[in-house]
């Protein structure tokens, strides 16, 4: 289904199934597919997400932060009160580790760094969001190179902070929106889907402090 094709934006509308990676008697690391809801809209028609879909299964779980409805990829949800407290601190604190892959059109220049460009919302046509120096929030994102051809750039994105649309709006800035973004890309439709995938999550065990690290495949 190409992104002219679809119903609507922002309705889970995809029949791929979401994956459990992991559980614990804490958490539970999950992976979204793409055209998912993180969790259910204000609108009658936007009940259907991703933690309505895991409370079947795991009625106790919890939303500790989200991906947006076209992203794909790893998340950890919470099982307890304690800790959805403790991973809801580590999130605020910025005591975890997150990596993207994106496609983009062609590779930015210099081939890795940061950007640095705070974000605000783009009231004049929401729900974008856009590069706001007067009341925009700080953002920061490392990106790298992975690997090239003449149809696409591989960039692995680790974002510093965890604005609304931060990657998506940043590599826009640098001239590069992240392929099959119906929101940022001018030629969204010629791509099946958003090509921006979480494919590594890191954090602290909210019982034992421990570091554990979590991988999902990109599938594009």
């Amino acid at each position: 289904m190409s992104a002219q094709t679809s119903t609507a934006n922002g309705i889970t509308d995809t029949t791929e199934p979401w994956l459990l990676l992991d559980e614990t008697p804490h958490y539970l690391i999950i992976s979204k597919p793409t055209r998912m809801l993180t969790q259910p809209g204000k609108e009658a028609h936007k009940t259907d997400s991703l933690i309505t879909r895991v409370c079947q299964e795991f009625p106790e779980a919890r939303i500790v932060h989200r991906l947006d409805w076209d992203t794909s990829g790893i998340m950890v949800l919470a099982r307890t009160i304690a800790a959805h407290r403790a991973l809801s601190i580590a999130f605020q604190e910025r005591q975890t580790e997150k990596r993207y892959q994106a496609l983009v059109d062609a590779c930015p220049q210099p081939e890795s760094g940061l950007i640095d460009l705070p974000i605000g919302a783009d009231c004049a046509h929401r729900p974008r969001y856009r590069i706001d120096y007067e009341a925009g929030r700080a953002a920061q994102t490392r990106y790298r190179v992975l690997e090239h051809n003449p149809k696409a750039c591989r960039l692995a994105l680790c974002p510093i902070t965890g604005r609304s649309h931060q990657l998506r709006v940043h590599l826009l800035a640098q001239g590069r929106p992240i392929q099959g973004d119906t929101l940022y890309h001018p030629n969204a439709a010629e791509h099946p889907r958003l090509m921006l995938h979480a494919e590594h999550l890191a954090f602290p065990d909210p019982v034992t402090g421990q570091w554990r690290a979590y991988q999902c495949p990109v599938p594009f």
